[in-house]
């Protein structure tokens, strides 16, 4: 038995574990898909909210402001692309009372910001739209990978003693004699003095099984371009049009990986889909023009789409009133990627209200990552004495070697599929999509993992890529 378990491994369930991980609790996480970072998390815009757009008082204002003060060297200790590239609200000659009204959210939620005006603007970001006349200028914003940082946070906690069990989907939670019993759809059950519920999309229907607090919840679809690198000159810091009742709005963005997104959309959804749509691209386009005078459609490398699940005006972080131990966090949208430290940070000091036994000295891995482009040609060279396949390139997009994707298929929590592999080193993510290394990235999986071709997956329930081989008895 375990003292506490979290259910959900998105950035915020990986936070937690990794939290209660480092103070030596008895933790373990489970999560219903076949990797961590499959939801919100894998299809977000990657930004480190500075905090100033939250209502003062909310939790949103709270655990943003401390989550990105906590995030850049959280960033740094799990070796996480991190970028400090500080934020524009841009608006133009009606916008300034808008923007006025940012200054004061920023001032209550002691954020660090200013008006600028357009000579202002354009020396820090030359291709705004030619219609910004006045911005807020948020330097504390940044940009990160949010899947690389939660399988980072995962990979940790399983370094600490904590458990990762994927493929387990809670169906059913039963509590007796002071414990939980949760039961997956394969019929394993696990059991617990403590839960933790952050599923994402899925955490109204965990707080149901549980018999806690039933939530309603709203899903809003956002659709994105990725761009090549090659952009990546282009933008420096993430461009926001002034905010409406609908969020954040278009965005141009750089990512932490050196690509640009445009998006996303905010598109009402009766259940979870990520389902790229025309009318969703059309919205981004007319978006982006609005703000950014320079956008590059034919260096478009993919489309994709994320869900938010929001319950209402705020955050829900709280300990259920109805079931003792169990404890509910619920419509953890945007902000949630920046709070995810500083909730993580409330549910530990939840957890050490219980008394529950731990370690008394805390603990903690630093990780490190072989990626071979960042290194200079002499470690490159060590690397590939020692072990042969750092110097076989795969993906020659990303220059992603043989040697990396090994790593990564034995890391921590292992990446057991294409699409795993892909979040972990990239490979498949530059400007051919997998066209190249995808077929070679198979059968290093199939290799390391001991089992035909034909059984491993692209990523998620039943997505097998090969039935056969060519002209075989």
């Amino acid at each position: 038995m375990f003292d506490i378990i979290v259910v959900g491994g998105g950035v915020v369930g990986c936070a937690v574990l990794d939290k209660l991980a480092m103070k030596g609790f008895s933790c373990a996480l489970l999560e219903a898909d076949d990797d961590v970072a499959v939801g919100a998390s894998r299809a977000n815009s990657g930004i480190v909210h500075a905090g100033y757009d939250a209502v003062p008082g909310t939790k949103k204002a709270k655990y943003n402001v401390r989550g990105a003060y906590l995030m850049p060297s959280l960033a740094k200790e799990l070796d996480v692309p991190y970028k400090n590239t500080g934020s524009l609200v841009v608006a133009g000659e009606n916008g300034m009372a808008g923007l006025e009204e940012l200054m004061v959210r920023a001032a209550e939620n002691g954020v660090q910001a200013e008006i600028l005006d357009r000579e202002a603007i354009l020396k820090i970001e030359p291709n705004v739209s030619d219609a910004v006349r006045f911005a807020l200028y948020a330097p504390t914003a940044g940009i990160i990978s949010p899947y690389k940082l939660t399988i980072a946070l995962a990979d940790r906690a399983a370094t600490n003693g904590a458990k990762v069990f994927l493929n387990r989907k809670v169906v059913k939670i039963e509590k007796a004699d002071g414990k939980f019993v949760l039961e997956t759809e394969s019929g394993e059950k696990f059991e617990a003095k403590m839960v933790v519920n952050s599923a994402g999309a899925g955490a109204a229907d965990i707080s149901d099984l549980a018999g806690a607090e039933h939530f309603d919840v709203a899903f809003a679809r956002g659709d994105y371009f990725v761009l090549d690198v090659t952009e990546g000159k282009n933008v420096s810091t993430v461009i926001f049009p002034l905010p409406d009742e609908k969020g954040k709005g278009i965005l141009v963005a750089p990512t932490a990986d050196g690509n640009v997104i445009y998006g996303p959309t905010s598109i009402k959804e009766r259940i979870p889909s990520t389902d790229v749509t025309s009318e969703g691209l059309d919205a981004i386009r007319k978006g982006v023009e609005k703000t950014y005078k320079c956008p590059n459609y034919r260096k478009v490398i993919r489309l994709f789409a994320g869900v938010r699940a929001i319950c209402g005006d705020d955050f829900v972080m709280e300990e259920s009133k109805k079931v003792n131990n169990f404890v509910n966090l619920v419509g953890i949208c945007s902000p949630g990627l920046s709070s995810a430290p500083a909730i993580a940070e409330w549910v530990e000091s939840v957890a050490e209200q219980k008394g529950f036994a731990k370690n008394t000295i805390e603990k903690t891995v630093k990780l490190h990552h072989n990626r071979l482009k960042e290194l200079p040609e002499d470690k490159i060279n060590e690397l590939v004495k020692a072990d042969s396949r750092y110097g076989r390139i795969i993906c020659r997009c990303e220059k992603i070697t043989e040697g990396e994707i090994v790593e990564a298929i034995h890391a921590p929590v292992p990446a057991t599929t294409v699409d795993a592999v892909k979040r972990r080193v990239r490979a498949g993510m530059g400007r051919c999509q997998g066209g190249f290394c995808a077929p070679r990235v198979m059968e290093i999986l199939a290799r390391e993992l001991n089992i035909p071709v034909t059984e491993v997956k692209k990523g998620g329930k039943n997505s097998f890529i090969a039935i056969g081989k060519i002209k075989e008895d």
